[in-house]
């Protein structure tokens, strides 16, 4: 019985490891999906954007701030960014001013 009950036990831990590194894993992957879709969107506002993802997003969107220098100006701007999580497509907001904004991407 205690055997029964220890090899449950180790099974139960092993699992919940696996089940915890599977979600790290998809919510690496979710914002990695977030960022190149938000990047991509914001082509005609930005160029070379770089994006700063909120880690989960909310319940139905994934959020980022998306900031770089404005196509056709010498300037840097960032945007908002909602990625809707059922359909996959992201939506931007307009400019926003490095005046009014600043956004450390650290990259």
């Amino acid at each position: 019985m205690k055997t029964t009950f220890a090899l449950a036990a180790a099974l139960i831990a092993s699992s919940v490891t696996v089940a915890h590194a599977a979600s790290d894993d998809a919510w690496s992957n979710f914002r990695a999906e977030v960022a190149k879709a938000c990047v991509t969107a914001a082509k005609g506002l930005i160029e070379n954007g770089k994006a700063l993802v909120d880690p989960f997003g909310s319940q139905s969107y994934g959020l980022a701030i998306v900031s770089g220098k404005a196509v056709g100006a010498n300037v840097t701007v960032s945007t908002l960014c909602a990625f809707d999580k059922k359909t996959r497509k992201a939506e931007i907001g307009g400019e926003i001013s490095a005046d009014k904004l600043t956004v450390k991407t650290g990259k």
